[in-house]
């Protein structure tokens, strides 16, 4: 069981990286997002998810204020990443840059929510 949560783990962080490093390298011209942001939104959604289970299944503590707030911000940027996606070119420059504001938001809520 851990050997599969550190996988869950680093796909995660994987998937988040993606997202900012995406975000971060077009700030100047941020539309359209990057190919993938959108793939790699779901991916860090679906394995945060999955390792908030293996928790459960371990009967180990779960902040659960902590999950609600993470998962509110990632079904945002998973959200809008798709939508800027399918609007390609149309997409407004707010969306772009909200998709990886919330990412870097996500991340910090993680570190440093205790």
């Amino acid at each position: 069981m851990e050997t599969l949560r550190l996988i869950l783990l680093v796909l995660h962080m994987l998937c988040w990286a993606f997202v900012i490093g995406a975000w971060a390298s077009r700030l100047r011209t941020p539309v359209p997002i990057a190919k993938g942001v959108a793939h790699a939104a779901a991916g860090a959604l679906v394995t945060g998810l999955l390792l908030v289970g293996l928790r459960e299944m371990d009967d180990l503590p779960v902040d659960n204020a902590k999950i609600g707030v993470k998962l509110v911000i990632a079904l945002a940027v998973t959200v809008l990443a798709f939508v800027a996606d399918r609007k390609s070119d149309r997409t407004p420059v707010w969306m772009a840059h909200a998709v990886g504001g919330l990412a870097v938001v996500n991340v910090f809520i993680a570190v440093l929510w205790r």
